[in-house]
């Protein structure tokens, strides 16, 4: 019989797959739910750009054309929108996309890259694919970003070292200063890559943001994507800020046409869609204070959190997460070193009272 796992690459029956939660229309047929909140995946409430959506309207009758290569109308929204060069911009499928390019054209087998813990695993997952290997920093006691252990983890091996902010899944940021530190320090062979995918919903006026200081470094990347705030997840379209000769050298392992038609479209339309960004920001807000108030109410912990979730201390994360499905509520749990916690997005005003009222019978 034929042995593939003789045959595949070195390393890759050790990678983990990407498990996403259960889909609404799995819970509703494994509970008989004619209803169900999904509140698991960090999406926006409020739905998509309604500019992004008469986009698409616009250029479905395109669709038997290939689209643009490189991007080349979404890059330039990108850069007016953030007051740079279009050769500064790098759109791909969803922020993943860029994670694993950057990983491909950076890391050589037993390099190394440093990561915060807990956080996204996507960054990992990146590594893993080119046999490199991971050195997670864990966050403070109160779910903080310490720089100085980050800096204490990076040898002559580190390629790349990753924040998040804010971090997903516990909502805290990393301050302009503290990034600045890091930058200060380190090597000028590694690659500091922000996360700042959660970013605009934050108000903290000392989260790191993008700065000419920080575009002008050649070891910096910032990634967005167009998932949250702009609520095109389903779309995949994310892009990343940078120095052009990284660039340069990160599309020579980007497949052609590697966002879509519809999505760059769609994408450059929600850029320009001010009212539709202001409203899901101050959604995002009212929410943090209705989920603080019933953590409260509840005698729980909700950790401060500066994007469009909160991560909330029920003791058993996997039972509370059994028993919200059971009602028709979907959270998210199981992330490593977080097994007492759930993760709550912010559903509609409607959406988070059905959850806390579920929350108050499991608890």
């Amino acid at each position: 019989m034929l042995d593939l796992g003789r045959r595949i690459r070195p390393g890759i029956s050790e990678i983990q797959p990407y498990v996403p939660g259960l889909t609404d229309d799995q819970l509703k047929h494994t509970y008989g739910l004619s209803r169900v909140v999904k509140l698991n995946a960090n999406e926006n409430a409020l739905g998509a750009s309604p500019m992004a959506l008469a986009a698409i309207r616009e250029e479905m009758n395109m669709l038997h054309h290939y689209p643009d290569g490189s991007s080349d109308l979404l890059r330039r929204a990108i850069a007016e929108f953030h007051g740079l060069k279009q050769e500064h911009v790098l759109v791909g499928n969803g922020s993943d996309d860029l994670i694993k390019l950057l990983s491909e054209t950076f890391l050589d087998p037993g390099d190394e890259i440093v990561v915060p813990h807990p956080s996204f695993s996507q960054y990992t997952f990146g590594a893993y694919i080119m046999r490199a290997n991971v050195k997670p920093v864990s966050l403070t006691a109160d779910f903080r970003y310490d720089v100085e252990a980050f800096l204490k983890e990076v040898n002559e091996k580190t390629k790349l070292v990753y924040l998040c902010s804010p971090n997903n899944p516990t909502g805290d940021v990393a301050t302009q200063e503290a990034v600045e530190w890091l930058l200060e320090r380190l090597p000028e062979n590694v690659v500091l890559i922000i996360d700042l995918a959660y970013n605009d919903f934050s108000t903290r006026p000392d989260r790191v943001m993008e700065t000419s200081k920080l575009l002008e470094d050649p070891r910096v990347v910032l990634i967005h994507t167009f998932s949250k705030l702009y609520g095109l997840a389903g779309l995949r379209v994310g892009y990343g800020l940078a120095n052009p000769e990284l660039w340069s050298f990160v599309n020579r392992v980007r497949e052609p046409f590697n966002v879509n038609r519809l999505a760059q479209r769609a994408a450059a339309a929600a850029l320009a869609d001010e009212g539709h960004r202001t409203a899901s920001v101050q959604h995002a807000l009212r929410a943090r204070e209705f989920y603080r108030d019933l953590a409260n109410e509840l005698g729980l912990t909700a950790m401060p959190t500066e994007a469009n979730f909160v991560l909330l201390h029920t003791g058993d994360g996997a039972k509370t997460t059994q028993k919200l499905m059971e009602q028709g509520v979907m959270v998210r749990t199981g992330f490593r070193g977080l097994e007492e916690y759930v993760r709550i997005t912010f559903g509609t005003d409607e959406e988070n009272e059905l959850c806390a009222s579920a929350l108050k019978k499991t608890l």
